[in-house]
């Protein structure tokens, strides 16, 4: 999905009035079972893709609930958590809101969001790992997971073919092999893999591949480990993949990763679904030579295992002002049960869960998003973590590794140091 996961910041100072009215209850007790209207928040992703879901969620409450009235308002992902900021501040917020998944946390810590009750939901029991850790905190739940977007490897078949590779890697040996190839064919100025040195999504792959994280919790408290020994392992590799293949600008974060892939300039990308098929669109394909020559496929890891992969997606989150909590969960189960996910996957995006993702697999159109989703990591649930992302740590650590200003054992222990600084903090 062609949007950003923006982290969630700045939201202290509208919770002064929120801890003040929330409870511990889920929605499995009575609070607004008998309410008479519903406001349910929506990024337009929903309203330009995929109104119908919305219709039918809206129908199926309805006819449970006679009279009841549904207003949905959307917002595009820059400006809505502002406005769910100032709303949140008031006695007017909304029954069900939107949000990136690695925008919950900073709501769930401040304490914005009530918690639910996961038996109410379908498929609870089998949610995606990463979306499941994304609205769980301090031992309860948050909210539900809607829907999901993997990253995949996607390269150009005709590049590949010329240098000799005609079928797509199955191990990370043989994806070397072959971007070896297409390096040397095609000369030190060209990117066989364009791999954004600030892109951190895919660095802790690499470093989740190797047996590290970005912290670990221990006895309570969250501590950095991205100076361990494994974490080192991951990162090493990272910057091989740099130095032999990215012939690029090394400060450069992924936000334009698809134009430069649209220019010609790359052989190779590993990015969110979509990025492949953007590049090649007649807008962006510079070349003329990428439509029908794009491939996605699984991204092997150097452990032998296909890489994990960070899973981007959207929760649905109750506001803890909500007079409509119980009818706000029925909303929200009826818009992300059974004949919702079947709808959004027919859109082209992930379920929410394992035993629909497993359907997937089977089908040649689905079946490499689904299968490189299975594998996938989520950032540290710890307080702080909206510090870490706003400080832009991981970032300038990668920048450091792959620039050489650091070596990546000294650019890992001093964004442990600070990381430790800000990662409890609330």
């Amino acid at each position: 999905m062609k949007r950003k996961l923006i982290a969630a910041i700045g939201i202290a100072g509208m919770m002064v009035s929120i801890a003040a009215c929330g409870d511990d209850s889920g929605s499995g007790d009575s609070k607004g079972t008998d309410a008479k209207e519903l406001t349910v928040w929506l990024t337009v992703d929903a309203q330009n893709n995929w109104p119908d879901l919305v219709k039918a969620a809206d129908a199926a409450v309805t006819k449970a609930h006679p009279g009841v009235k549904i207003n949905h308002e959307y917002y595009g992902w820059p400006d809505k958590n502002a406005k769910l900021d100032a709303v949140l501040a008031t006695d007017k917020a909304p029954d069900v809101v939107e949000m990136g998944n690695t925008e919950m946390l900073g709501y769930m810590v401040k304490g914005a969001f009530a918690p639910l009750d996961t038996a109410e939901f379908d498929n609870s029991s089998a949610w995606l790992d990463g979306l499941k850790a994304s609205v769980s905190y301090d031992g309860k739940t948050y909210g539900v997971p809607y829907y999901a977007g993997g990253r995949v490897a996607n390269w150009r078949k005709d590049l590949f073919a010329s240098a000799g590779v005609k079928t797509t890697p199955k191990t990370y040996t043989e994806l070397t092999a072959a971007l070896d190839k297409v390096q040397k064919k095609e000369g030190d100025k060209f990117s066989a893999w364009y791999q954004p040195t600030r892109d951190w999504y895919a660095a802790m792959s690499f470093v989740y591949d190797a047996g590290g994280s970005i912290a670990k919790e221990e006895g309570g408290e969250w501590k950095a480990n991205l100076s361990s020994p494994e974490s080192v392992k991951g990162l090493t590799e990272f910057k091989n993949v740099l130095d032999k293949y990215m012939h690029g600008d090394k400060t450069k974060d992924e936000s334009d990763r698809y134009i430069v892939y649209g220019q010609g300039k790359s052989g190779m990308i590993f990015a969110p679904a979509w990025e492949g098929a953007t590049a090649a669109a007649k807008e962006n394909d510079k070349t003329g030579k990428l439509a029908n020559n794009v491939e996605n496929f699984v991204m092997p890891g150097p452990s032998g295992k296909n890489l994990p992969v960070f899973l981007g997606g959207s929760d649905l989150a109750v506001p803890v002002k909500s007079d409509a909590q119980a009818l706000a969960a029925e909303w929200i189960n009826a818009f992300t049960g059974p004949s919702g996910q079947k709808g959004l996957i027919a859109k082209g995006n992930l379920p929410n869960n394992k035993t629909d993702l497993a359907t997937l697999k089977s089908d040649p159109a689905t079946a490499v998003p689904a299968t490189a989703a299975e594998s996938n990591w989520f950032v540290p649930m710890a307080p702080g973590w909206g510090q870490v992302e706003k400080a832009q740590v991981l970032q300038t650590m990668l920048q450091s590794i792959g620039t050489g200003k650091k070596t990546v054992e000294a650019a890992a222990k001093d964004a442990d140091a600070a990381i430790d600084k800000v990662i409890n903090t609330k």
